[in-house]
């Protein structure tokens, strides 16, 4: 079987792949045009999907009818119409757990470079413009027994959670589907209603997987009902928070500062005005961005393939449903 990779990922995939037996193909180039990448697609009996720039929706599932089976190299399969692929029967595996750890390493450096004003003060050092010393400009906040909100408790959202109550004590308090009973074990985190998360959180960090539902579900009337010395964290998708809405209730001081890894859209224009606030720290998705995690998404998208060319279930699949008539 086929294997097209649009992207280069960490050779340890890509030899796992090679090594069961499956004929990979890499382009030269990484700036696929649409046209390009359905070509290679057509032509391919699997894919290992890298970024989110191209949409599995039913316009693909149409013009690439042979395709049998995708691997995304992420957790997030917000660019996939699983309906669509599970009434075709194609399995969608992505990798859980193993960025879990690194993707909270980043929200909980935003926090921190958001509290003390960090990208500002590193901007002031670049430019020459230390000054002298001033005892009321530009000051921080501390963290220590501040109350942290987690919207989507889940294996990122209980690793931020954990690092959060571990360095500053933090009280926890979340908002899921269902509630998180190892969390309110393990770290005395108690389950709130949307409304008292995003009323009472003195930091605000979003960690769910985004649905079309959910678009910019935080906009200004949920700015506008936090605290004022409230954080705010994004590092899922950009598609949940209202931009413009951000930049006023920030530039209208309504809340206190955001840390962003993702932002709406995506890349962010580098003339946007949210990056000229001094209560800001901009990151450019980086969230998985370590050897580590990255060697684990290429292993586990590589194993999410193989499976599938033995007959055998994905170990980690996005849409298990499409096994339900074999199970």
């Amino acid at each position: 079987m086929k294997v097209f990779i649009n992207k280069r990922i960490p050779e340890i995939g890509i030899n796992m792949l090679k090594e069961s037996g499956l004929e990979v193909f890499i382009p030269d180039h990484d700036n696929l045009s649409r046209e390009e990448w359905i070509s290679y697609c057509k032509s391919h009996d699997m894919i290992l999907s890298v970024g989110t720039e191209f949409k599995y929706d039913k316009d693909f599932f149409n013009e690439c009818p042979d395709v049998k089976a995708i691997a995304l190299y992420s957790v997030g399969f917000d660019h996939v119409d699983i309906q669509e692929a599970d009434s075709r029967k194609i399995p969608v595996g992505n990798t859980p757990d193993v960025l879990s750890k690194a993707t909270s390493d980043v929200a909980f450096l935003l926090m921190q470079s958001v509290a003390r004003r960090a990208s500002y003060n590193f901007e002031k050092v670049k430019s020459g413009n230390w000054g002298d010393f001033d005892p009321l400009h530009a000051l921080g906040q501390e963290l220590y027994g501040k109350t942290l909100g987690i919207f989507g408790l889940g294996r990122i959202g209980f690793e931020m959670a954990k690092k959060s109550k571990a360095a500053f004590d933090m009280e926890i308090i979340y908002h899921n589907r269902h509630q998180n009973e190892e969390a309110e074990k393990e770290l005395g985190a108690q389950y709130v209603s949307f409304e008292e998360l995003i009323s009472t959180a003195d930091v605000l960090s979003i960690h769910a997987n985004y649905k079309p539902e959910q678009k910019e579900l935080f906009n200004a009337s949920v700015f506008e009902k936090m605290q004022e010395n409230a954080i705010f964290i994004n590092t899922a998708r950009g598609g949940f928070h209202n931009q413009k809405d951000l930049y006023d209730a920030l530039a209208e001081h309504k809340i206190w500062g955001a840390g962003l890894d993702v932002t709406n859209p995506e890349p962010i224009y580098k003339d946007d005005p949210i990056l000229e606030l001094s209560n800001v720290c901009v990151l450019p998705h980086i969230g998985s961005a370590t050897v580590e995690a990255r060697n684990g998404m290429a292993k586990i998208a590589a194993e999410n393939l193989i499976a599938f060319s033995k007959g055998v279930r994905m170990p980690a699949c996005a849409n298990p449903e499409v096994y339900s008539d074999n199970s």
